[in-house]
């Protein structure tokens, strides 16, 4: 762990550690740190799996969705989003 100072915004670390429930202004700031990253890290994902195209063809016989058809799944999706 790196020692440092900064200058942070009470208001925002109070607001922060009461959404996050941690206990101390260290704690804070690290697991704010850590969701972010962790955040950066997911949509890194899913911006992978937005790259590859999936055939969904007949997944309500093959893909066990209990019967869902998936074909017009992204289009939904890209519906959804618009509204």
């Amino acid at each position: 762990m790196a020692r440092m100072s900064v200058d942070v915004n009470e208001e925002w670390l109070e607001a922060a550690q009461e959404v996050l429930g941690t206990p101390t202004k260290v704690a804070t700031i690290n697991e704010a740190l850590r969701a972010f990253a962790v955040r950066k890290q997911a949509e890194a994902i899913v911006d992978a799996f937005d790259s590859v195209e999936v055939d969904v063809a007949d997944s309500a016989q093959g893909w066990r969705t209990g019967g869902r058809d998936l074909a017009r799944l992204a289009e939904d999706v890209r519906r959804d989003n618009v509204a």
